[in-house]
């Protein structure tokens, strides 16, 4: 019987089973903690700040260039003007740069266009249950639950923090082979009900010799909502927006269930 923290599981594990949990529920409250609940949203404004960035230099170029150019004339020695080649090399990379400048506006607005109709099919989605590769929880209607792939016997630890970073859940499991589902009934570890929303959650497991390391997991949630960022379509499961991009599987099955 290994024990820590009020927490107990049968395994056959050789080593010091209390330390094994312990070490192991360090490692998932440390990383716990640690999660962004805002992943997806930091996500698109970094995308959107980038290209926006990239337009601007882009832009200021052409002011720049501009700014040059007539500099360039208001100074110019009458009785010796300047080389007309030289001109002629000037204006044609002027229109070089102007003609990127517009390039860029019109793909920002055909990729705007493309997302629209994306959107409009993907609301079609809605009700439907996702299972997506992020470590953001959506807790909904009091219940939440993810999904790992795991060997027989393997002890799995599972924690979840809240906004604040506090660590409001802790579990330990033994797993079985194949493909195993966590749930949580939304309760934290003093047995209080947790209000929905979106949680940072973190599996991991632990070997004989106490190290610790990364569980792959999918979080499963029912989609409520799908929005337009700036440079991705997201789907909204409750409090928790992730990116289109990371959703793995969309059924009609409950996340409940």
């Amino acid at each position: 019987m290994i024990s820590a923290r009020g927490l107990s599981m049968t395994s056959t594990t050789p080593v010091s089973a209390s330390s094994a949990v312990s070490a192991l529920l360090n490692a998932t409250e440390t990383a716990a903690k640690t999660g962004s609940n805002s992943l997806a949203t930091s996500a698109s404004t970094t995308a959107s700040t980038a290209s926006a960035g990239a337009f601007a230099s882009l832009a200021g170029n052409e002011n720049e260039f501009l700014t040059l150019l007539t500099t360039q004339l208001k100074h110019q020695d009458p009785s010796k003007p300047a080389d007309t080649s030289d001109m002629t090399s000037e204006l044609a990379q002027f229109a070089n740069v102007e003609q990127s400048v517009q390039t860029n506006t019109n793909l920002t607005r055909l990729i705007s266009l493309q997302a629209e109709g994306q959107l409009t099919t993907d609301k079609a989605m809605v009700g439907q249950t996702a299972s997506v590769s992020t470590n953001t929880l959506p807790l909904q209607n009091g219940s939440a639950s993810l999904s790992f792939s795991a060997v027989s016997g393997e002890i799995v630890g599972v924690s979840v923090a809240n906004s604040a970073g506090q660590v409001v859940k802790d579990d330990v499991v033994e797993s079985s082979s194949g493909t195993n589902t966590w749930k949580w009934d939304g309760k934290d570890n003093s047995g209080n009900t947790m209000p929905d929303g979106a949680y940072s959650v973190s599996v991991k497991t632990v070997d004989s010799g106490g190290t610790t390391s990364d569980v792959a997991f999918n979080v499963n949630g029912t989609i409520t909502g799908v929005t337009k960022g700036a440079n991705d379509i997201y789907i909204k499961m409750g409090g928790a927006v992730v990116p289109m991009a990371d959703v793995s599987t969309v059924s009609s099955t409950s996340a409940a269930s």
